[in-house]
This record gives C-alpha cells, sequence and structure tokens, in this order.
C-alpha cells in the first residue's frame, strides 16, 4: 500500500481511490511531473470535450510547457456507459508508448480516470480483464499507469476488485496483489494474505485473469505471501489445472510446502528462497 504517488517507476501500476478532485489533484501532480523529469511522454485521459480535458491537466503545475513541446497529452476515453473491450485499450496504449518512444522519450505515463467504465457490473468485469492485460503489457514496456476511481460514485467492493489486480494501491482494505512479474522467469506475482476473508475476491480474480505460462508451467512469485490457508492453495491449483499446467510456487515461507504436503496435491512444486520480496 502506498500513501502517496511518488518514487514510481517506468513499469509500475497503481490504483489510486480518491474522495473529490481535491484529494486527487497532489497525487496527479507527483505522479507526472516525476514523469516528466525522467524524460516520459505523460498523459491525462479522461471523460468529456478535449478543452475540458487540457484545462484540466493545466491544473498541474508546469503542464503548460510540457503541452507545447509535446511532452504531455489529453487522451479522450470512451463514452460514459461503455463497456470497454480489453485486447483493443490495451493496444491503443501499446500504440501510444510507441508513438512516445519514436518521438524520443523515454517511455509513456499516464493517469486515467476510469469510474464512469466501472459502474455497471458486466463494465466492471470488461475492465478488470482490461486492468489484467494492460498490467501484462506493461510489465515489460515503459510505460506506467495510475488508474483513478471516484470511492464516492462507486458501489463497496468495486475499487477492491479492481485494487486487487494492480501491483501497488493506496487501499488498505485489499488483502491480496494478483499481478504481473517484470522478470520473464514467472508467470505473476502474488502478495498479502489469502484466507477466508478474501476467498470471493480471489476466486473472482482468478477468473479475470490468464497469467502466460513459462516452461508450460504456471510459475508464480509468491515470496511477498504472507500467509494463503488450504482453500486458496486448492483454487489457485485449479485455475493451473484448468489452463492444463502444473503450478510452482516459489514462497519465503514454510507454510505453503506444508499444507501442500498434507494435502498430497500432484502437480504442485514449492520452491522455498531464504529471502523475503516485499
Amino acid at each position: 500500500m502506498v500513501r502517496d504517488a511518488r518514487g514510481l517507476g517506468p513499469h509500475d501500476h497503481l490504483c489510486w481511490r480518491y474522495d473529490g478532485p481535491a484529494e486527487l489533484r497532489p497525487r496527479v501532480r507527483e505522479f507526472l511531473t516525476e514523469g516528466l523529469a525522467i524524460g516520459e511522454r505523460v498523459g491525462w485521459a479522461g471523460f468529456g470535450p478535449v478543452t475540458r480535458l487540457v484545462d484540466q491537466l493545466l491544473a498541474v503545475e508546469g503542464m503548460a510547457e510540457a503541452l507545447d513541446r509535446g511532452a504531455a497529452q489529453v487522451v479522450p476515453l470512451s463514452a460514459t456507459g461503455a463497456v470497454i473491450e480489453p485486447s483493443a485499450q490495451v493496444r491503443v496504449y501499446a500504440d501510444a508508448t510507441a508513438a512516445a518512444l519514436a518521438a524520443g522519450f523515454t517511455g509513456l505515463r499516464v493517469v486515467a480516470e476510469s469510474t464512469p467504465l466501472v459502474r455497471t457490473a458486466t463494465q466492471l468485469d470488461a475492465f478488470a480483464r482490461y486492468e489484467h492485460l494492460v498490467d501484462q503489457y506493461l510489465a515489460g514496456h515503459p510505460f506506467s499507469s495510475m488508474c483513478v476511481y471516484d470511492g464516492a460514485e462507486l458501489a463497496q467492493g468495486v475499487i477492491e476488485q479492481l485494487a486487487c489486480l494492480h501491483p501497488t494501491s493506496n487501499q488498505d482494505s485489499v488483502g491480496f496483489h494478483l499481478h504481473a512479474s517484470t522478470a520473464e522467469f514467472f508467470s505473476g506475482t502474488l502478495s498479502g494474505e489469502l484466507d477466508l476473508s478474501t476467498a470471493d475476491l480471489f476466486t473472482t480474480a482468478l477468473d479475470r485473469t490468464a497469467l502466460p505460462l513459462r516452461g508450460m508451467e504456471l510459475v508464480v512469485d509468491a515470496r511477498g505471501l504472507d500467509f494463503i490457508d488450504h482453500r486458496s492453495l486448492l483454487r489457485l491449483f485449479d485455475h493451473a489445472r484448468r489452463r492444463s499446467a502444473p503450478l510452482v510456487l516459489h514462497v519465503s515461507r514454510t507454510g505453503p510446502a506444508r499444507i501442500v504436503n498434507v494435502l498430497d496435491v500432484a502437480d504442485v512444486r514449492v520452491e522455498l528462497h531464504q529471502e523475503r520480496v516485499a
């Protein structure tokens, strides 16, 4: 969990819940000005006329000069009420990242106001799948994103469904994070705690993800996992089995290995590491 939007690198993916524009504005300034400082092109993605988006971006100190030289841009999003097509939206940002690199920037950094795209159950399911896919993309490319959601406008539990698919968020109500890994050896990363209180959220997150296989195995970096109960481990195993892949867990604690031995689960291998990943 993070308290501000500073110190994030070229592959970071931050989920930020805000309550009102006044609370959001300092975080947008932190995220975008640090991007400019390391040579990235930065963007503000939102809804409404382009002139309104430009005015919102100009509210951030230093953005007028950045707009003039093409280092800052606005990105109009789909109409309110639309259901996003996950793969198509990832391609939009992939093209924008390529354009930024071609223009001489070190990468792309975007703040995206996506509240209107997650209001209904159908929208939320599609957008969560997009969050997973774009997380896979940015783990291997110089693109970073801060996804912002107005907590006052969304039903309880919505932001948690999105935040758990990000490496970082400002939500202490999220018990775990399931996301891409920047290390090619791993299919993905799992951190936090998995128990009865997170069971439904973890099941939903697994249903929305398709972590890439490594050598025909689902290799999960779980060194930042503090606890996992047997139900969650079986859910993860079942997810791997549906992918027709053995499950390999890299952990820093002995608990998961003991559970696997007690349950006598086939096609699960636990690799114990002495170091712990935060």
